[in-house]
């Protein structure tokens, strides 16, 4: 579904990807580990064609994705979920949910099903959601386009835990229920395994490892090396 060929891009004259090279699956889900500043998030806003990319191939289905700009990548099934949330304060919830909607699966329905707080929320506007529901109301806006990959970066950071963990409910019945493929960027190292099937640590812009999230969750000197934690 997805392939980078040897990827050098970044912003401006600064490289931040250096070579690097990775594929998947349809209907697979990748964890995204390293330290900060390795390149994470910067990969999935060079998916998004928010990067310069000096060299090297993006596929994806077959087709060349460097030359599709940022709102046809998202036509053609990317689905993106930005640090920021960058949902709409002055729609309601429901508006922002069906704004810009594509049919398929994931409808007003399955979104409220997926997160019953949106439902009771559907008439609020974004402004007047707690952070964790604004993350809910992100993904399912994403999920409203009907990807067929779904691109997270960081959605549990900074959310209270009886948030964080239904987020990870959702993505878990995403992923398991649904065959959502998913790339995931998370510092929370042992959820970001946890929900995924495959991993990936990059380093300096490359990937430096890669192998099934069970491995790498039972590896503790590969966490260590390569993303400096140590679970317990």
């Amino acid at each position: 579904m997805l392939r980078l060929e040897n990827l050098v891009a970044g912003y401006s004259d600064a490289i931040v990807l250096d070579d690097c090279s990775l594929a998947m699956k349809d209907g697979e889900s990748l964890a995204l580990l390293g330290r900060n500043g390795v390149g994470k998030s910067s990969l999935l806003l060079t998916l998004m064609g928010h990067t310069r990319v000096r060299r090297g191939a993006i596929h994806w289905c077959g087709k060349d994705m460097l030359k599709m700009p940022a709102h046809a990548r998202a036509r053609a099934g990317l689905g993106w979920v930005p640090q920021e949330r960058e949902i709409f304060r002055s729609l309601s919830v429901e508006e922002n949910l069906t704004v810009t909607a594509l049919p398929g699966k994931w409808n007003l329905q399955a979104i409220y099903a997926l997160f019953p707080r949106l439902q009771q929320r559907r008439k609020n506007f974004g402004n007047q959601l707690s952070g964790g529901e604004q993350q809910m109301l992100a993904i399912g806006r994403a999920l409203m386009l009907n990807p067929k990959l779904l691109l997270l970066d960081e959605p549990l950071e900074g959310l209270a835990p009886v948030i964080v963990d239904e987020l990870c409910s959702a993505i878990e019945g995403m992923v398991r229920n649904q065959g959502q493929a998913l790339i995931l960027v998370e510092q929370h190292v042992e959820q970001a395994l946890q929900l995924t099937q495959r991993a990936i640590v990059l380093e300096r812009g490359r990937v430096v490892h890669a192998a099934d999230s069970t491995d790498i969750l039972a590896n503790l000197g590969v966490l260590e090396k390569w993303v400096g934690v140590r679970l317990q």
